[in-house]
């Protein structure tokens, strides 16, 4: 029988800056889903990577005197860095400049639109923000300003672009959205975006003129245009896995797209549209997480409370950092990254609960040995109220699960007095306890877990080093 397939993805960042905490945060929720799947046995693809075109990174390059191709590489790099640093397990990193395995999946795409009479050009005056790489309605400004970039200059734009026809799906999308065809997670957000689409959805601009940018892929038969970021960014989805090319189907519906909430309107609303006009299957979930303020304050480069993860790894190990975000911060709410609550996390947690029960049970089975028995303590792990918790997203509550377990067997050790009993079969309880936490943290802590595993799945088991030393 063929596996059950998975196939999750990540946003694509930006690739005008070093990352930033909220990037690992969305790594960090994706590889969790994806190394719980393989868990599962299924078939899992796990797609990210850096978004490299649009007027924010061609500015920015321009303004640090760098070629824009040079400018996107670099930071893409720190990116790639994060993701082996932070032990993520994506399957492939999309570069929107990769004219190999994107653009001729993005023009295929754009021409379909077009065979459908859904691209069509006109003049457009607007204002425009680069910062979210759309035009913006005054409602959406505060003082003249974006809310989300309030650094940003707005732009008065006048030029004659190419438009899709969003507007002629808004009736069919608000229908999948409201019969979960398109189901949008944690429920909030999917009340908050048929609040925001209330009026409609209005055409989208699918182009810029080149006399303003000519950073992008170029439209088919139109030298004068290049296409606008949601075009090219949003099409990722389909091209990592091998789009147009027949082998993207083994994958396709993604089975969740997970989305920063001010990527929200974009993923539920332009991509459902242009999936809808090239008669291609909707994706099955969006998964919709919050932001990370920083000590209670939002992060922004003007305040200088950006935290970069790079940094970070270079003081913590990646598990402290994985077990901090997911532990902390309830998926599809805003949350709160602070170093000391993670250092007291890592101390309490990890070390005197984890680590302890590890290092005590190694220790009495590499004296006393084991024998096999009725593992009754085991039953005490609700492994079916910790799988729904995974299909809710809701990772922080796994993770109190699975440590108020791990209380339970450290009680055990102390109720049982085994140091003094020599209980071989009490042990034997422990030590599959033990194999079967670290098959459910691994996940989260993969490689913490699978030296737990390695330990503890051995012919004889042996103290080791301490698994986490204090900070």
């Amino acid at each position: 029988m063929a596996k059950k397939k998975f196939y999750v993805t990540t946003t694509i960042p930006y690739a005008n800056a070093e990352p930033h905490i909220g990037h690992a945060l969305e790594f960090v929720q994706a590889d969790v889903l994806a190394r719980w799947n393989r868990l599962k046995k299924k078939d899992v693809f796990f797609l990210t990577g850096t978004d490299e075109h649009g007027s924010k990174n061609y500015k920015t390059a321009l303004k640090q005197g760098m070629n824009p191709k040079e400018f996107v590489d670099k930071n893409s790099s720190y990116f790639a860095e994060l993701l082996r640093e932070l032990n993520i397990s994506n399957d492939n990193f999309i570069k929107t400049t990769d004219k190999t395995n994107h653009w001729p999946g993005v023009v295929v795409l754009w021409k379909k639109l077009e065979e459908k009479g859904d691209i069509y050009k006109k003049k457009y005056s607007g204002k425009y923000c680069s910062g979210c790489e759309r035009y913006v309605t005054g409602k959406e400004l505060a003082d003249g300003k974006c809310v989300n970039h309030p650094n940003v200059e707005i732009e008065e734009l006048s030029e004659e672009n190419y438009f899709f026809k969003l507007s002629k799906y808004f009736k069919k999308i608000v229908g999948l959205i409201k019969n979960d065809k398109l189901k949008i997670s944690p429920s909030q957000w999917k009340n908050d975006f048929l609040g925001l689409i209330k009026g409609g959805l209005q055409d989208v601009s699918f182009s810029r003129d080149t006399k303003y940018l000519s950073w992008g892929i170029p439209v088919p038969k139109d030298s004068t245009q290049v296409m606008y970021v949601w075009a090219d960014a949003l099409s990722n989805y389909l091209t990592g896995i091998g789009y147009p090319d027949k082998k993207f189907e083994k994958y396709w519906p993604a089975d969740v797209h997970i989305v920063g909430k001010d990527m929200l309107r974009f993923h539920a609303g332009i991509w459902p549209g242009m999936l809808l006009s090239a008669g291609l299957p909707l994706p099955k979930e969006l998964a919709v997480h919050g932001f990370l303020t920083i000590d209670g304050k939002k992060m922004s480069k003007s305040t200088g409370n950006v935290v970069s993860p790079l940094k970070l790894l270079k003081k913590y190990n990646a598990d402290t950092i994985r077990y901090f975000l997911m532990r902390s911060i309830p998926f599809g709410q805003d949350g709160n990254f602070s170093e000391k609550e993670m250092i007291a996390r890592h101390n309490n947690e990890l070390a005197n609960k984890l680590g302890n029960l590890v290092s005590r049970v190694a220790g009495l089975v590499e004296k006393h040995g084991t024998e096999k028995c009725e593992n009754r303590l085991i039953k005490k792990l609700n492994e079916k109220k910790i799988e729904k918790l995974f299909d809710n997203y809701e990772f922080d509550k796994v993770l109190n699960e699975i440590f108020a377990f791990i209380d339970g067997c450290n009680e055990y050790v102390q109720s049982k007095k085994i140091w003094e009993t020599k209980d071989k079969k009490a042990l034997y309880e422990l030590k599959e306890c033990i194999l079967k936490t670290a098959e459910l943290l691994l996940p989260f802590i993969p490689s913490s877990a699978e030296k737990i595993k390695k330990q503890f799945s051995a012919w004889e088991i042996k103290k080791k080093e301490i698994l986490f030393e204090k900070i």
